[in-house]
């Protein structure tokens, strides 16, 4: 930076601060996302609290998660696009204050439809918080070294936040109350709402307009989609809603296809698309996710349902798949500008295909040492060499006005590709579930106490040691699903992505004056 600039610099309301405190910037930038990710999950160890505190059906059940994931993902689009028109801090600022106050009015919730309506509410507010956050990265830090450790930070932060927010709601539910899974965030939006314009500069504002008819179609059309799916684990197939719900899926999001191509100002630009590197991150993002979100929610059903544990000790046995994680995230970031990204992507996604692979094979008599933590680390160290990797061939050569759209689209793809792929295997899963049911339930009968059948009369769920075998059969046919997505990764990954000399010069900070990426 020359003397004029920065002189000119100092001229501005605490830019002399933000220019001696790149760390605090980032660690603003990675409260946020850390926040924002963990809230994906962190309610999952409290939903019996829930259900029992506010009467939910089991069916209404699963939108407590639904409702955030599924306005978070379908609105970061639009979130991404207001950063860029509106500045990025401004933006950012409000996406906090509105998730905070969102989590404070779901803690008072007495009502289900309140807590729906706050969940839904702090997706809205984490979708414009999360791509604005990604973005403010690359306007804070210059290419290079330096914007690949403030990268892998960010990564690292998205991609332990999941099994962090596990552990943080196993403690909250049984040291405190359910309430405060959603209460914690008041005082982290509020200190990060405060330090933001001390230690963030604005970025520059583009004129631009809002795509609303595109958020709109593409955030019903997933909703739609996933519904879809849920229903027909319940009600079958056949069923009407189920059909409905597909068939509104295909109206809405071929009209948000049909609303892109003719839009001025697209709220996903296609030409995105055209990198092949780009294109081949989102497909490799899709399909992970997918996979990420069954992993976590299965296996906190069979520790705590099988294995008995607590919800701390739930939490606890996630652990070793954050440190998994930030093992390989750490690696990825080191030697990305010396291999390239295809390297990690094609060693992430093959560990990532032997882990689900050996999570297939969980059964009752499976311990957390011989069935569940083996197949976790190598889970979490394919992640962690994948989402750096991906994080920043997604946003490699994308105009500086653009960035909120290229970031919006990655974090999009990864809620909604987890909304997706969860509702896909909770379908496979309810169908094993109901098959195994039917074979043990003659053996229960024959051999169950009079006190058990008296209980399954009640509650139409059978007791261990059948039940145990009923759920840890229908985890285990569910993860094959989620083995095929990690296959389509994989592939992807060695048949798309490209090593490219101008890629490794960006990732090097060798390049010259920005430009795109060639294709």
């Amino acid at each position: 930076m020359t003397t004029s600039q920065l002189i000119h610099d100092q001229k501005k309301p605490g830019a002399a601060r933000r220019e001696g405190h790149p760390g605090i910037a980032l660690a603003v930038i990675a409260a946020c996302q850390l926040m924002v990710v963990l809230d994906s999950t962190i309610v999952n160890i409290a939903l019996p609290h829930i259900q029992d505190a506010l009467k939910f059906s089991t069916t209404d059940l699963t939108w407590v998660v639904s409702a955030y994931t599924l306005t978070f993902g379908g609105l970061l689009l639009l979130g991404g696009r207001a950063g860029d028109i509106l500045g990025r801090r401004r933006v950012f600022m409000t996406g906090i204050l509105l998730f905070t106050l969102a989590s404070f009015l779901g803690g008072l919730a007495q009502e289900p439809w309140q807590l729906l309506a706050a969940r839904a509410l702090q997706g809205v507010g984490g979708a414009i918080a999360s791509p604005t956050s990604l973005a403010l990265i690359t306007t804070t830090f210059p290419e290079g070294p330096e914007r690949n450790r403030a990268f892998g930070v960010f990564a690292a932060v998205s991609a332990g936040g999941g099994a962090i927010g596990l552990l943080a709601g196993g403690m909250l539910t049984e040291w405190l109350d359910w309430r405060w899974v959603l209460f914690v965030n008041v005082p982290i939006g509020v200190l990060i709402a405060v330090l933001a314009p001390m230690y963030i500069s604005e970025s520059e504002r583009h004129p631009g307009r809002f795509d609303i008819a595109g958020a709109l179609t593409s955030t019903a059309g997933m909703a739609s989609l996933v519904y879809g799916f849920i229903r027909a684990s319940e009600e079958g197939w056949r069923d009407s809603l189920t059909i409905g719900s597909f068939g509104a899926a295909v109206v809405l999001l071929l009209a948000f296809g049909f609303v892109e191509m003719r839009a001025k100002e697209p709220i996903t630009p296609l030409k995105m698309f055209a990198d092949r590197n780009r294109s081949g991150t989102y497909v490799i993002m899709l399909s992970l996710a997918a996979a990420m979100f069954g992993m976590f929610f299965f296996i906190v059903l069979f520790v705590q349902n099988v294995l008995d544990y607590s919800p701390i000790q739930a939490g606890l046995a996630f652990l070793p798949v954050t440190a998994a994680i930030v093992t390989g995230a750490g690696l990825s970031q080191r030697f990305l500008p010396v291999l390239g990204p295809k390297p990690f992507m094609v060693t992430g996604s093959s560990i990532v295909v032997l882990g689900l692979g050996w999570q297939t094979f969980i059964n009752p008599d499976s311990s957390y040492l011989g069935g569940v933590l083996g197949p976790m680390l190598l889970f979490g160290f394919g992640m962690g060499l994948n989402f750096v990797t991906l994080t920043l061939t997604a946003v490699s050569g994308v105009a500086v006005h653009e960035a909120g759209a290229a970031s919006g689209l990655l974090n999009a793809t990864q809620q909604v590709g987890g909304s997706l792929g969860l509702s896909i295997l909770t379908t496979v899963f309810g169908s094993a579930s109901r098959d195994e049911a039917e074979k043990q339930l003659p053996k229960f009968l024959a051999d169950g106490s009079a006190e058990q059948k008296a209980e399954f009369a009640k509650t139409h769920q059978l007791p261990a040691p059948w039940g145990n075998e009923v759920l840890a059969h229908g985890i285990s046919t569910a993860f094959i699903p989620a083995v095929a997505m990690a296959v389509l990764a994989l592939v992807t990954a060695g048949l798309v992505i490209r090593v490219r000399k101008s890629d490794l010069e960006a990732l090097a900070g060798t390049a010259g004056a920005a430009g795109p990426a060639g294709g």
